[in-house]
């Protein structure tokens, strides 16, 4: 059940990835199927920002390119080096738990404000994480066990990186499960994933989060 799943999502996606590439003349020419308005598809259906404002926890990497927040792996080199978001209306005064060498500063810090699916706002002070205390994520599995066979996960896991592009944290399997960490999702792509693979097979983790 989970190979015909994966196959058929996979299938799907690469098949809705190609429509949506299509110039009028394509959409037009004589023989071609009718078209339908998709169904839910990693890679075809997008997050759209959050209203409110947010959470996020990460490493604050400030260059000479600019300041980034940083929620997916960080280099371990000194300095260390990491791929963010642009961040916006950042200051390092009255800061702590920063370290600098040469003309790149760092820390690691739960950030609040907003993000418009670009670039996170600051609004509030930051807290180091060493000192934050977040509210703990209810299990979205219940402790049950995922339908996803080891194999079939690892094939979806290589996907993953062009089915979201830039917004791809990190993934692995687990006990059935397949768990995505994404810069941000509202529901939509953990609904795509569902729908693409049914729902007892992928996780998908929003490094993003709305404030209580």
């Amino acid at each position: 059940m989970m190979h015909r799943h994966l196959a058929a999502g996979l299938v799907a996606g690469a098949a809705l990835l190609l429509a949506s590439c299509a110039t009028p003349a394509d959409a037009g020419a004589p023989g071609a199927a009718p078209s339908t308005s998709p169904e839910p598809s990693l890679g075809v259906v997008f997050p759209g920002p959050p209203t409110g404002e947010v959470v996020a926890q990460g490493t604050v990497m400030d260059t000479p390119d600019g300041i980034e927040l940083c929620l997916g792996a960080v280099a371990e080199s000194y300095p260390p080096q990491c791929s963010g978001i642009p961040l916006e209306d950042w200051s390092w005064e009255g800061v702590d738990g920063s370290e600098s060498s040469g003309d790149v500063t760092w820390g690691s810090y739960a950030v609040q404000g907003t993000y418009d699916g670009t670039t996170f706002a600051v609004t509030q002070a930051p807290i180091m994480l060493a000192l934050y205390d977040p509210i703990m994520r209810e299990d979205p599995t219940g402790g049950e066990p995922g339908a996803g066979d080891e194999a079939d996960l690892l094939d979806l896991q290589e996907q993953l990186p062009d089915l979201l592009g830039e917004t791809y944290l990190a993934s692995y399997p687990e006990n059935g499960w397949l768990w995505v960490d994404v810069v941000w999702d509202d529901g939509t792509w953990q609904d795509a994933a569902d729908a693409d693979f049914g729902a007892d097979t992928v996780i998908i983790r929003s490094a993003i989060t709305p404030l209580p």
